[in-house]
């Protein structure tokens, strides 16, 4: 290229054509040859330096698409002639608005050599700057060196030249890059974000005078679809946290989060993702005075019961995480039944398993965080404030209440917690599981008790002292729920009032002695349940009085156990199998437990009538029968042998079941 000082006469005159240059050299910049656009974006720089300076803004358009360009050469010769602007052109000072942006989109370019040209140049203009306006920054040059206290760590600070430029024309930046951030072409859009960060990192604490218009430029980034978009976008969030004091920053941010639904619509979790990036850029002593609002916000209905969406309970875990690791000890203590009701509330709405792994590791680590070996020991610092805070709305709760779920989700991950707060847990339940109340709510209710009483020493009982409540809880709880009403649901909800009474009876958290004292209400609930409509009813029904009779058979009255086994009986003929084996096994406990008050003597038409009756399932279609009514049948010899060995003897005169009368007469005669 020829010099202008070799023709000083050309460059005398060359300012008055050299406007009319300018649209010929823009028709041929996206030229199809790399080489041509090269030559173009190099004679701009010349034109534009030595003409008139009134043609900038017709070429800057086409410049920063050059800063896409799939030459590398390209984008770097952009690079070059922006860069020489900034130094050398009479009128920059114009331009730095605009210039700045253009020079800065190259700071991370792909290719290296590109990059760290871009960082080169910067400086120069920084330093040129910093030296041209030496008066009015000599104060900032003695007092600014030290960098801000929570600086990211790896990263060079620029210059106060390059800082105060950047400063003095955010204000002016900001609508552009709030624009190009909602671009259609991704790229766009990515290199926006990018340099979005880099003039936060620029601009320092000095982001708090522009914090409203960042933000929402930040809230449409983050709830772009592309992640190139997102990365960058947090980071830039993190630096306000950095920079921008707590007071500021989450008077705006945390009123944001209340109304997410308004403030961004289409992304009511972008605030958020804000919120725990910024969280992490702040330091522990930063936030400690806010920690209890901060808390509190998150604990809000509106903000951890939003919405059931998995991004956005990702983003409340990501708060909560974010919390745990910046802050640390007493400070988290203070706040630590606001994060577990948000904890439990996200499990609650969860319906991604990976999300609720990620609430038991968020669990754990407030467990560590305040020194705490155990989850249940924070369960155990916090139960009645949370069974307080539940019982609140309680009257109102339906099938689909969250706050339902709630107290599953707590009575369950608080494991043997719960068995020291039954006086707090038994009128809640007590008032839930009213027949008046939503059928499907007691229906979940009940469904979890069955569980839990399964493993009562673990779990209600885990302090022995469930059985001062088992009265209330029978014959409040369970029994009205088993009372006949039309209709599938109350069939429903008798089948899962069964299952919770099984429970209770073989998970050995009742005694004898109690199961007594209403006994004379719990049977005709059961015999009745035998005929229902529900195959599973009428087997929990026949479970369920097995095991009673386990318990107080021997207790029990004859004129109450001859009310019992008739009703058995008819279930043998049963047309669901299991139903029927389970009958005959009940049928044997009963004989099992007759007890000294049961005179075989007086009551034999009952024995005999049971007996015949058992005998003509030998010869059952069903050999998992016989094998029963056969197991049934070695029970009643020992109760009266003589009858029994009658009623055999006669059905083996009769040429019927050989094989299964002969067993049972040498079983008798062993047992006589």
């Amino acid at each position: 290229m020829l010099s202008w000082k070799s023709y000083p006469q050309c460059q005398k005159h060359f300012h008055m054509q050299a406007e009319s240059l300018v649209k010929p050299l823009m028709q041929t910049i996206a030229h199809q040859h790399s080489r041509v656009r090269v030559a173009v974006i190099e004679a701009t720089g010349a034109v534009i330096q030595h003409g008139t300076g009134k043609n900038v803004d017709d070429v800057l358009s086409h410049l920063a698409q050059r800063l896409f360009d799939n030459s590398p050469q390209v984008r770097k010769a952009v690079t070059l002639v922006v860069g020489d602007w900034l130094l050398n052109l009479r009128d920059r000072y114009s331009y730095f608005h605009k210039l700045i942006p253009l020079l800065l989109s190259s700071y991370h370019d792909e290719i290296p050599e590109i990059s760290q040209m871009t960082a080169d140049l910067w400086r120069q203009v920084g330093a040129q700057w910093e030296r041209e306006n030496e008066d009015d920054l000599k104060d900032k040059m003695d007092f600014l060196l030290t960098p801000p206290a929570l600086y990211p760590p790896g990263v060079e600070r620029p210059g106060l030249g390059c800082r105060e430029l950047v400063v003095r024309n955010l204000s002016r930046l900001m609508p552009a890059v709030s624009r190009d951030m909602g671009d259609w072409l991704v790229g766009t859009r990515v290199k926006t974000a990018q340099l979005l960060a880099l003039l936060l990192l620029h601009a320092e604490d000095h982001c708090t005078q522009h914090l409203q218009p960042l933000l929402s430029t930040l809230y449409h980034a983050c709830a772009d679809p592309e992640k190139e978009v997102v990365k960058p976008s947090l980071g830039s969030a993190q630096l306000l946290g950095t920079f921008v004091g707590p007071e500021a920053l989450l008077k705006l941010l945390l009123a944001h989060v209340e109304s997410a639904s308004s403030t961004s619509p289409s992304a009511p979790w972008v605030p958020l993702m804000v919120l725990r990036a910024a969280l992490r850029g702040s330091s522990g002593e930063a936030l400690h005075p806010h920690l209890q609002r901060l808390a509190d916000t998150l604990a809000l209905p509106e903000v951890c019961q939003e919405t059931q969406q998995a991004v956005y309970l990702e983003q409340v875990l990501e708060c909560v995480d974010a919390l745990l690791e910046v802050c640390a000890g007493d400070s988290i203590s203070s706040v630590s039944l606001q994060l577990l009701k948000v904890l439990i509330s996200v499990e609650s709405l969860a319906s991604e398993e990976e999300i609720r792994d990620r609430v038991e590791v968020c669990v754990r680590s407030l467990c560590e965080v305040q020194g705490v070996s155990a989850v249940c020991e924070v369960y155990r610092r916090h139960m009645s404030a949370l069974l307080e805070w539940l019982s609140h709305t309680h009257h109102s709760w339906t099938g689909g209440s969250l706050q339902r779920t709630q107290l599953e989700v707590a009575l369950v991950r608080s494991g043997p917690v719960i068995g020291e707060f039954l006086p707090l847990l038994l009128p809640l339940l007590q008032s839930c599981l009213q027949p008046s109340r939503d059928p499907e709510m007691r229906l979940h209710l009940f469904t979890m008790l069955s569980k839990m009483l399964l493993n009562a020493p673990h779990t209600l009982d885990s302090q022995g002292r469930f059985h001062e409540h088992v009265d209330v809880f029978v014959c409040e709880c369970v029994l009205p729920n088993l009372v006949w009403q039309g209709g599938r649901t109350a069939a429903a909800i008798r089948t899962s009032a069964l299952s919770c009474l099984l429970a209770l009876l073989t998970g050995g958290a009742i005694a004898t002695l109690q199961l007594l004292s209403f006994e004379d209400r719990l049977t005709p609930l059961l015999v009745s349940a035998l005929d229902e409509d529900s195959q599973m009813c009428r087997l929990l029904a026949c479970q369920s009085l097995s095991t009673l009779l386990k318990l107080t058979g021997a207790d029990l009255q004859p004129d109450t156990l001859n009310k019992i086994y008739p009703e058995v009986l008819k279930r043998v003929d049963d047309g669901n199998e299991e139903v029927r084996v389970s009958a005959l096994k009940a049928l044997g406990v009963w004989l099992s437990s007759l007890g000294k008050n049961y005179n075989s003597q007086s009551n034999q038409p009952h024995l005999e009538f049971l007996f015949q009756q058992l005998l003509l399932y030998l010869d059952d279609p069903d050999s998992r029968v016989q094998e029963a009514t056969f197991e049934v049948l070695k029970a009643g010899s020992a109760v009266h042998p003589s009858l029994m060995q009658k009623e055999v003897e006669g059905v083996r005169d009769k040429q019927r079941c050989p094989i299964y009368c002969d067993k049972l007469l040498q079983h008798i005669q062993s047992v006589s």
